[in-house]
């Protein structure tokens, strides 16, 4: 399914201000589908923003009190709640201010991100879109979630990026097979709810609207 065939199913969903989910395992490409979606569909016209659910990470100082330092990346160590109500403001209001996530300093940075009065569609991506329980507040607001499946070269990516920002190659290589494959198990399970399947290389898997 070709970029194009992507950007007019999303341009067919706008009514008032939308917000499309993206969702897959840990380095499936959800960020860069995303950001490739925004800049097709803003050369269209389509005022477009990307809104990345890891700007609910919760802080490192956090998760160290919890002990959950060795899990970052699991829904436990994410703000559920904030995240749903930062997508039912942007649903209701002219103007949100929204949290970015950075590698860099593994920590996110409040109102970075403006959601403006003119901005029709808000794309958002993140791991646990469809997994329910606190997370069901936000795919309320979604218009539809699509679910990026792994593909063969997502782990090399994944261990590219931990090396990246810092690990070595041998922590990289641990934590993308440890925690990281754990998370990606789990976000497998929620497959089954997303309106459309796409494959790494966006071919279409399924779709539940044909």
């Amino acid at each position: 399914m070709s970029l194009a065939a992507l950007a007019d199913r999303a341009q067919a969903l706008i009514s008032g201000r939308t917000i499309l989910g993206i969702t897959g395992p840990p380095a499936a490409g959800k960020t860069t589908l995303s950001l490739a979606l925004a800049e097709e569909l803003s050369r269209r016209g389509v005022n477009t923003a990307v809104v990345g659910m890891d700007g609910f990470h919760l802080a490192g100082s956090i998760l160290e009190a919890r002990g959950l330092q060795g899990c970052k990346g699991a829904p436990e160590t994410f703000d559920a709640a904030g995240f749903g109500a930062l997508l039912e403001r942007i649903a209701t209001e002219d103007t949100v201010y929204a949290p970015a996530f950075h590698r860099e300093i593994e920590e996110s940075i409040a109102h970075e991100v403006e959601i403006s009065p003119d901005i029709q569609l808000v794309i958002t991506e993140g791991n646990y879109l469809l997994l329910g329980g606190p997370w069901e507040r936000a795919k309320k607001q979604l218009a539809e979630v699509w679910y990026l499946s792994d593909g063969p070269h997502r782990m090399e990516r994944l261990i590219a990026r931990h090396i990246n920002h810092g690990k070595t190659t041998d922590e990289a290589t641990a934590w993308a097979h440890g925690s990281d494959e754990a998370n990606a198990r789990l976000i497998a399970t929620t497959a089954h709810r997303a309106d459309l399947i796409l494959n790494e290389d966006l071919t279409l898997a399924s779709s539940r609207h044909g």
